[in-house]
């Protein structure tokens, strides 16, 4: 127990100490507004608070569980729709939840039948957020820089369609090499695992009382998993882009 963070007058301080400065220097940095910051805190705090009233009865029930999984995936899809389309947001919404689903779906279908990861509430509930999470962070980044490079570089896909491309093709010319820069989180922080930082998979099943070797594995598997999970998500939003499914106003 001496390893678990305890909740207190001290932790709460530290966490608005840390919100406030994170606000102060992007907002007096130039780096966009400091509320947003604060919002973002706040929110953590209230929806994790939340959840962990509703978890322990959630965890017991096999249903509740499913439930609590496509909730969350119904949130990824409509804050990453957001992202994505502004004031378009409900109408690129369904191809924005098959871009993530696309990368979800086979990775936690491969370890639950795998049964790498026990079929349990338990273990479903973490795993499946992490690379719902992951997913969804991977389609926002991805299909904003396509649209980006295709709107920056407008010029060039007419060039491209004048040389007789179709719009599919000249479109994927433009944008998907920088769509993938999305991967790079992903990839360098499966890269430096262990030699640069402890993910929280890995700190989270050490707290648990596993080994270090148990947590090692379970790092590992959620690693490469979301590798996995957010280049078919990736894969899958350039393509909606390309063909004109996800877009802006």
């Amino acid at each position: 127990m001496g390893a678990v963070i305890t909740f207190g007058p001290a932790l709460v301080v530290v966490l608005a100490v840390l919100a406030g400065a994170g606000a102060l220097v992007v907002r007096y940095g130039g780096l966009g507004r400091g509320r947003a910051v604060v919002v973002a805190a706040v929110r953590a705090v209230v929806q994790l608070a939340l959840v962990s009233l509703v978890i322990t009865a959630i965890l017991r029930s096999g249903w509740l569980t499913g439930l609590f999984v496509l909730l969350m995936f119904g949130i990824a899809a409509v804050t990453s729709a957001r992202r994505i389309g502004g004031s378009r947001a409900a109408k690129v919404l369904p191809w924005v939840a098959v871009a993530i689903a696309a990368g979800v779906a086979p990775v936690l279908g491969l370890v639950l039948a795998a049964g790498v990861v026990p079929f349990r509430p338990i273990a479903v509930v973490p795993i499946a957020g992490i690379v719902i999470g992951g997913a969804m962070t991977a389609t926002s980044q991805a299909s904003r820089r396509a649209l980006d490079e295709l709107k920056a570089r407008h010029g060039e896909y007419e060039a491209a369609l004048a040389l007789g491309f179709t719009p599919r093709p000249a479109a994927l010319e433009i944008c998907r090499p920088s769509a993938g820069q999305a991967l790079i989180p992903a990839l360098d922080q499966t890269r430096t695992v262990g030699l640069v930082t402890l993910p929280g998979a890995y700190v989270g099943v050490l707290l648990g009382g596993a080994s270090p070797v148990q947590a090692g594995m379970t790092q590992v598997l959620v690693l490469i998993g979301l590798v996995a999970a957010e280049a078919v998500s990736v894969l899958v939003a350039v393509e909606l882009v390309a063909a004109g499914y996800v877009s802006r106003p």
